[in-house]
């Protein structure tokens, strides 16, 4: 893919999950944590500390998912989770390194065995007492085939997880698995009392164990939060309540900032940046998220690679920068940003090169090309969607732009009835390992290769299969790179035309407070 042509510094996800432990950086902090986490200006805005205050923040997208942790992945409603529930562990939201969050002390490792014990006094939001019948439902669920759990993905090297004892349980493991500790966060633990008795209401307003409870969620308002004082974790809220309110439109965000209803927005609109930072602290930082452009490859003509990869070519990624993003981005040279502790340069990084993409489609006998390309409406790829229909048409490809939220633009894409999309995405909010970020959209278990960009039964995908279901340390090459797992040079979701090989920018995604 275009796979992120751009990639983003600070992501709207990464602004929800890396201010305040796990929530939004605003003028008051969300949550306790190390230093690392909160920094020196989390507070009021003269530095301090209100544990009586409100916090008030623009968020970019809709609420279009319910909030069930066994399916929700939508960026609001996980960043949400992050308040609410926790799992038996936590990844830290800066550090990303792994803390004891529901367990008392970080599991116990022991070749295929972890056992966990449950922190004392740990409770869930409506009182009960949480338990480890709690901590194997949770599992359970997600582990069943039957529920289709998107984060099935992420664990495939769990066996089971059984109950020793009120408070303790053990999770036995297919094979010795070295990340398998910090993949045990996808997981949160949920009251299975309260999940079981009715789960529509659950996904709804979910019971959790974390510093914040969840008060109400309207689409197209707000999202709205009170501190948990039952709370027995490390990381308690550091404010009485926070109110998200939810701003699509970029003007609205920036106004809402200039006039101090919030106090800090996601997103911030790069044409903005500048003026909004003279009045108030803008942050941009280079994050794993992702511009990508997607292809059908279930329909002609983009079933056969060359025509993919002219598209690839015929993007100018840095116009694409400097233009579309007022330099807010780095063109791509990996799968993953060069922050990254496991990047290594892409064995093809595409350029723009127009007559290599008129080349290679006229040799896939492809002209006059006529096609709708599906987008999400986030502001800044919209800023980008210009300028690829215009380098599209340079190659004599006729692109109609048709751009939406992104609910409604997944159900066209998961009904197979698109050819291409561009859209961001930023698997990071789950784990910063780069087996995980490629299992996002190259797991055998996930919905990506099967059902949107339709790869996985085709005779290249055979020739280079997506991931297996077993997370194997034999299989683990150095740097974080499963031998295993590389992008075919076939995939229409990679932006590679062999593998490793990248076309993408990474944008950044500015917050201010």
């Amino acid at each position: 893919m275009f796979e992120e042509a751009l990639q983003k510094k600070t992501s709207r996800r990464g602004f929800l999950q890396a201010a305040g432990a796990v929530g939004i950086v605003t003028a008051l902090a969300a949550c306790s944590g190390p230093a690392s986490t909160i920094g020196s200006t989390a507070g009021s805005s003269n530095g301090k500390i209100d544990k009586n205050g409100t916090i008030q923040a623009g968020i970019a997208y809709p609420l279009s998912t319910g909030f069930d942790p066994m399916t929700t992945t939508g960026a609001v409603t996980v960043a949400a989770n992050w308040h609410i529930l926790e799992g038996l562990v936590e990844l830290d939201p800066v550090t990303r390194k792994v803390y004891p969050a529901l367990a008392k002390t970080l599991p116990t490792v022991d070749g295929k065995t972890i056992r966990a014990t449950l922190r004392d006094g740990a409770v869930f939001h409506d009182g009960s007492t949480v338990t480890a019948d709690d901590v194997v439902f949770s599992f359970q669920r997600v582990l069943d085939p039957a529920n289709a759990s998107l984060y099935l993905t992420f664990i495939p090297f769990v066996a089971s997880v059984t109950k020793v004892d009120s408070t303790t349980v053990e999770i036995a493991l297919k094979e010795p698995t070295p990340l398998a500790l910090q993949r045990l966060s996808v997981v949160k633990i949920v009251p299975k009392k309260v999940v079981t008795a009715d789960p529509s209401a659950f996904d709804a307003l979910p019971t959790g164990t974390g510093p914040y409870k969840i008060t109400s969620a309207t689409a197209d308002d707000k999202i709205t939060f009170v501190r948990f004082d039952g709370y027995t974790g490390p990381r308690p809220a550091l404010a009485a309540a926070m109110t998200w309110n939810l701003l699509s439109d970029a003007a609205a965000r920036v106004t809402a900032v200039r006039s101090g209803r919030v106090q800090a927005i996601e997103a911030v609109p790069y044409v903005d940046v500048t003026t909004l930072a003279k009045n108030a602290t803008v942050q941009s930082v280079q994050s794993f998220g992702q511009l990508f452009m997607m292809f059908n490859c279930s329909q002609a003509p983009f079933d056969d690679k060359r025509v993919r990869q002219a598209f690839l070519y015929a993007v100018d990624y840095t116009k694409l920068v400097d233009t579309g993003l007022l330099g807010q981005a780095a063109p791509a040279t990996s799968y993953l940003q060069k922050q990254h502790p496991s990047y290594q340069r892409a064995s093809t990084v595409y350029t723009h090169d127009v007559a290599k993409a008129k080349k290679l489609l006229k040799a896939a006998g492809v002209g006059d090309l006529k096609i709708t390309l599906l987008a999400t409406n986030t502001d800044w790829v919209l800023d980008t969607l210009p300028l690829i229909k215009q380098d599209l048409a340079a190659i004599g490809v006729t692109a109609t732009i048709d751009s939406a939220e992104s609910g409604t633009q997944y159900k066209t894409v998961d009904a197979g009835k698109y050819t291409v999309m561009v859209a961001p995405g930023d698997p990071s909010v789950f784990g910063n390992d780069a087996d995980l970020l490629l299992r996002w959209w190259y797991g055998a278990a996930t919905v990506w290769p099967a059902g949107r960009f339709r790869w996985a039964n085709s005779p290249s995908s055979a020739r280079s299969p997506v991931f297996s279901t077993t997370l194997s340390p034999r299989r683990a090459s150095p740097r974080g790179r499963s031998s295993g797992a590389r992008p075919s040079t076939s995939s229409p979701r990679t932006c590679r035309s062999t593998r490793w090989s990248t076309a993408s920018c990474r944008p950044r995604g500015s917050r201010t407070r």
